[in-house]
């Protein structure tokens, strides 16, 4: 058995939750409250700037071109494709896109970034696959499963998205698994099991991110410092 289809055994009912989830299914029946659309593109636009770091961060735990490639064509995808699906929400929710930039991560958010930067950082070039694998792949799993089910066209108000996740000729993600079920052929059992902790949190996060946005959770109070200034932390 291949390592990648140990992390699917592991992880396929956190999958099914996510693709139960009333945001997800809020894309596809094309209606979410504008409450849970201006949340999730707040805090997707700061997850994703955390995702181009850690992505970066993989670079440095390179030891050929061909791996320094694979993280260098992400973080491209990253700043340049993936602000798309953000504007096909802004537009559905009536908001500029430019208004949701800059914004402090709620809790559950801020968990995601911090534990992705942080093994990252600290970890191998398997621990960086494994910790940002989740969200390629829970994306592409609820995108071609809209695809599938929904079968949107243009008159859809969440055409774009679905599309965008579920309709792609080309799967980065991919070469991410292959890479890390190739380190893991000669990885040690303990490096093998963080690995799986590290991609089985990462997907119990996705969810987290799916339920925040869906209820547009925040913190319980006001991010507001002694003499008025609002807190910007990240």
């Amino acid at each position: 058995m291949k390592f990648s289809e140990l992390l699917w055994q592991d992880t396929e009912h956190i999958f099914e939750a996510c693709w139960e989830n009333p945001f997800v299914q809020g894309i596809g029946k094309g209606e979410l409250p504008k409450a849970s659309l201006v949340h999730y593109v707040k805090q997707d636009f700061e997850y994703l700037n955390a995702m181009i770091k850690a992505k970066a961060i993989g670079v440095t735990k390179c030891t050929s071109r061909e791996d320094m490639i694979m993280f260098k064509d992400t973080i491209d995808f990253v700043l340049n494709s993936e602000t798309h699906p953000h504007h096909n929400l802004c537009e559905q929710a009536g908001v500029a896109y430019e208004e949701l930039q800059g914004y402090a991560l709620a809790p559950a958010s801020q968990h995601y970034v911090l534990h992705m930067l942080h093994h990252a950082e600290k970890g191998t070039l398997g621990d960086v696959i494994a910790v940002t694998l989740a969200c390629p792949w829970v994306y592409l799993n609820v995108g071609e499963r809209l695809m599938k089910e929904v079968e949107p066209d243009g008159s859809h108000p969440f055409n774009d998205w679905i599309r965008f996740y579920g309709d792609r000729e080309e799967r980065e993600m991919y070469k991410y698994i292959d890479r890390l079920d190739e380190l893991a052929e000669t990885a040690a059992e303990e490096e093998k099991q963080r690995w799986r902790t590290l991609f089985m949190e990462g997907c119990q996060l996705e969810y987290m991110f799916f339920e925040d946005a869906y209820h547009a959770k925040d913190w319980p109070f006001a991010r507001t410092l002694t003499g008025g200034e609002k807190s910007n932390a990240k």
